[in-house]
């Protein structure tokens, strides 16, 4: 009998900050009503939950037979939250760090996992003021999902390079287009995760850290690709948060497309050809520090190529999947990515033209917001849109062995 073909559903969940209006900063302290009538207002459609600050809020679809189904519920939920939070004078944005909000005021929701983590990881715990987006893949076999989640992790740096939004930390310009990583990578657990050989020897892992007591369940583990603890999905979760809707629907669907292709090679009795994690990690830093604008390397060829290149492979190496998912036009979204950068590409570029055109350092930060406000919800690039905005307010077929 051969290998049954998962169902290729999905989830994606989306973390957002919810800042104030008039002030451009975060909201340390959200009123309580603000959750109740999200959650109304999103009860027939989707989930919302707070997340570990209560300067942030967490949307998730429900499961999705494809990928326009998903964007069309993050799209309701985009709105409604935005809608629901403009009563108080606040406004999601989907960025995964603040351009200048300072960690140290912030507060962790009182929810009895959160201080349990708190008491955990003390100061680091207090840091993670920032913001991701995680996509389900349901792979209902289990022994399957392991091996599509040793060989998935090859494309996590291309996953990140283009969905990078958090170029700012504390009011600065950190040189890296996704700072979020940095801070993340603070806490244990996370990183690439393990080869496994089976999902035998993955629960056996798990279960020496849960006997000794060090962890509940594999929740806390952290990794940029895990198998779900609570869903028969493989949950990437190395990518930033997309401001614009559109380019996290599309790095959605690339990562759906690779997780099919994975599975094909495997019904054919193929698969990619594994690395080290030592190499992998060294894309995952370029892709971290230099989002879509340089290069990856390149491991079968052994050279740095340019990421459009790598791009472009890769959409055709997942065309077919594309095809059998019903998500081309989403997966060929990547490529205006590239010709309009990432959000954190635009959100530097509000900023200097901001300066530039005279606006000091607190007015171009604001500046920053606004567009992040903007273009959360309603899609508009305001890089583009006019000098008001600076007011406050892949391998180739070759490499399969």
């Amino acid at each position: 009998m051969g290998l049954k073909e998962p169902t290729f559903t999905l989830g994606i969940e989306e973390e957002y900050l919810l800042v104030d209006k008039s002030s451009c900063d975060l909201v340390s302290d959200p009123p309580d009503s603000l959750l109740s009538e999200c959650e109304t207002a999103l009860q027939a459609f989707g989930q919302v939950s707070p997340e570990f600050m209560r300067s942030q809020i967490e949307v998730g679809t429900k499961v999705c037979t494809s990928v326009a189904e998903a964007r069309n519920q993050l799209a309701h939920m985009r709105a409604a939250i935005a809608s629901c939070a403009a009563q108080y004078g606040i406004a999601p944005i989907a960025a995964s760090t603040h351009p200048f909000a300072k960690w140290l005021a912030q507060q962790h929701t009182d929810k009895e996992r959160y201080h349990v983590i708190a008491a955990d990881l003390q100061m680091i715990a207090q840091r993670m003021l920032i913001s991701g987006m995680h996509v389900h893949v349901a792979i209902e076999d289990e022994d399957l999902r392991i091996d599509i989640m040793n060989q998935a992790s090859y494309f996590l740096p291309h996953l990140l390079a283009m969905s990078t939004s958090s170029p700012f930390w504390q009011g600065k310009i950190s040189g890296l287009k996704s700072y979020r990583l940095s801070i993340f990578d603070e806490l244990p657990r996370t990183g690439l995760p393990e080869f496994f050989s089976s999902q035998a020897e993955y629960q056996r892992t798990i279960a020496v850290l849960v006997d000794a007591g060090l962890i509940e369940d594999a929740t806390k583990i952290w990794w940029d690709l895990r198998p779900s603890a609570r869903f028969p999905t493989l949950e990437m979760r190395i990518t930033d948060i997309c401001t614009y809707l559109d380019d996290g629907v599309a790095i959605a669907a690339l990562y759906l497309c690779i997780c099919r292709m994975l599975y094909r090679l495997r019904r054919e009795n193929q698969r990619w050809r594994s690395y080290a994690h030592f190499l992998i990690m060294e894309n995952r830093w370029r892709a971290q520090r230099y989002g879509v604008d340089d290069s990856l390397v390149d491991f079968g060829r052994m050279e740095l190529v340019p990421f459009v290149n790598l791009l472009e492979e890769l959409i055709a190496l997942v065309s077919e999947d594309a095809d059998a998912l019903g998500c081309r036009k989403e997966l060929e979204h990547c490529r205006q990515i590239l010709t309009r950068g990432t959000s954190a590409d635009r959100q530097l570029a509000v900023y200097q033209r901001a300066i530039q055109e005279g606006a000091g350092e607190q007015a171009a930060l604001c500046a920053v917001v606004n567009f992040l406000i903007a273009e959360t919800v309603n899609g508009l690039d305001v890089t583009t849109s006019g000098s008001d905005a600076g007011q406050p307010g892949a391998e180739p077929r070759s490499r399969i062995a």
